[in-house]
């Protein structure tokens, strides 16, 4: 898994967030425009951040990575890195449309996962690895799952799906590791994590997960976090090459019920969690 010692502030160019605007730092040589300012305390030790050490990659993505990614992320003015957090400042977007349409979002995806094919890793060593903090994963999903096992919007394909899931979280992300070329993934493609510009340019934001697996991972958690199934073939034809989706998709179901945890039992948006992962568990058979 990535770890960096970096110290130290650096400039970026590249293309946020929820949007906290502000003018640059006192004594920045920028013009006064409005950023978004991305502050992290330092992880709790032993927590899935801290072992993934995700604050440092997000920063390094910026640094090293934006300027020649190839989609559009956030423009990067400043970044930090010292043994009390991290700093991004970037462009603000929040004027922009939340989320994109999700078969131009799995265009985007696409060429993006076109563009480093193999190369990734070895220009990047420092990028998280498949199957990185899994036995963490491990544990949390099965202190969940029992939580979340009697929801009513879990149909019941996604419950059996969910049941078998228990104590083989390691197996479905080493099957979904070699689910394809390991190439530059943004690690957490949902629609809360893009923005559509007036233009319906679309942008990227939060990479702290960024890493290498095979570039059906993205589209497979676009559609599971963020696509009613009605879409999913358009989505699925839109991004390509789409084979051994349902090879991830165990792994990514994983991520849905941790995050269908996070919400009410029987709100709307458990509700559709269960919906989009009774359809994630019927491609999987």
């Amino acid at each position: 898994m990535p770890s960096s010692d970096r110290r130290g502030e650096s400039t970026c160019t590249g293309l946020a967030l929820e949007s906290l605007s502000t003018p640059p730092s006192t004594g920045s040589s920028l013009p006064a425009v409005l950023i978004h300012e991305k502050r992290r305390s330092r992880p709790a030790t032993g927590s899935i951040p801290d072992v993934l050490d995700m604050f440092r990659c997000e920063v390094r993505f910026y640094q090293e990575i934006a300027p020649v990614v190839g989609v559009r992320v956030p423009a990067c003015y400043r970044t930090e890195a010292t043994d009390a957090g991290t700093l991004l400042e970037l462009e603000d977007l929040s004027s922009w449309q939340p989320g994109a349409d999700p078969a131009s979002a799995a265009k985007v995806l696409a060429g993006l996962h076109e563009r480093w094919p193999n190369e990734a890793l070895s220009r990047w060593p420092w990028l998280r690895k498949p199957g990185a903090a899994v036995d963490l994963l491990e544990t949390l999903y099965g202190q969940t799952w029992p939580l979340i096992a009697g929801r009513s919007e879990l149909g019941s394909q996604a419950r059996e799906l969910g049941e078998r899931l228990v104590g083989r979280v390691a197996a479905a992300e080493s099957a979904a590791s070699a689910a394809g070329p390991l190439v530059l993934t943004h690690g957490d493609a949902s629609a809360q994590n893009m923005r559509t510009s007036p233009a319906a340019e679309i942008a990227l934001l939060d990479w702290e997960d960024v890493g290498i697996a095979p570039g059906v991972a993205d589209l497979a958690w676009l559609l599971v976090s963020s696509v009613e199934p009605d879409r999913w073939d358009e989505v699925i034809a839109a991004y390509g090459d789409a084979g051994h989706l349902d090879v991830v998709l165990p792994a990514i179901a994983v991520q849905g019920l941790l995050s269908m945890s996070d919400t009410a039992a029987g709100s709307a948006e458990s509700q559709a969690w269960g919906t989009r992962l009774s359809s994630a568990a019927a491609r999987i058979g």
